[in-house]
């Protein structure tokens, strides 16, 4: 997606550790009608695979993942990194790693929001190593519900975890494929 190329050349940041920064529009300051811009190029994608939940990981995802569910005018489900007190007992579970955190957590979401009959679509910020989708899909296993696919903002399509996901059978369809990036010669897509 052109527009979203333009605009991490724009204003995304290579940091410390090639991690790309976006998080002057995407993940902490959010720019509403671009991020609406890309829930509506996520609907086309997959306006006829019939989806009736979309499910995203806390916290980055939530925010794209909720502009696309207004597209579709299906909720969002989010998989808590926490276990808290208002979250029901009955839960589905499965582990992440974060190459950013350098740690492993598990993520829930409770069995109510997710179930056989649902047709879900997985919509998250980042695809790199694919822990976090790898984690989603879990759940959704577990809840004997149907994946449509996964729609992923920006892939670092140099790391393998789209190739994983896509070798699985499972539709991934990313916005924007990063082929390269270095603080030097900035971003390179697919």
């Amino acid at each position: 997606m052109e527009l979203l190329e333009n605009r991490i050349r724009k204003d995304g940041r290579i940091g410390a550790g090639n991690v790309l920064k976006v998080d002057s529009f995407l993940n902490h300051q959010i720019d509403v009608p671009f991020l609406s811009l890309l829930g509506e190029e996520f609907y086309r994608l997959y306006k006829d695979s019939g989806v009736t939940k979309i499910l995203t990981i806390e916290a980055s995802g939530i925010g794209v993942a909720c502009l696309t569910a207004a597209h579709f005018g299906v909720p969002v489900v989010f998989a808590k990194k926490t276990h808290t007190n208002n979250i029901y007992a009955d839960v589905y579970t499965s582990s992440v790693y974060s190459y950013t955190h350098q740690r492993s957590y598990d993520i829930v979401v409770s069995k109510q929001f997710l179930s056989p009959g649902d047709r879900v679509l997985i919509i998250d910020d980042f695809l790199a190593k694919g822990s976090a989708l790898l984690a989603l899909l879990s759940l959704i296993k577990d809840a004997g519900a149907e994946v449509v696919g996964a729609g992923i903002v920006i892939e670092k399509a140099y790391q393998n975890g789209g190739q994983i996901v896509r070798e699985m059978g499972i539709r991934v369809e990313s916005l924007a494929r990063v082929a390269s990036m270095t603080e030097a010669e900035g971003v390179r897509f697919c």
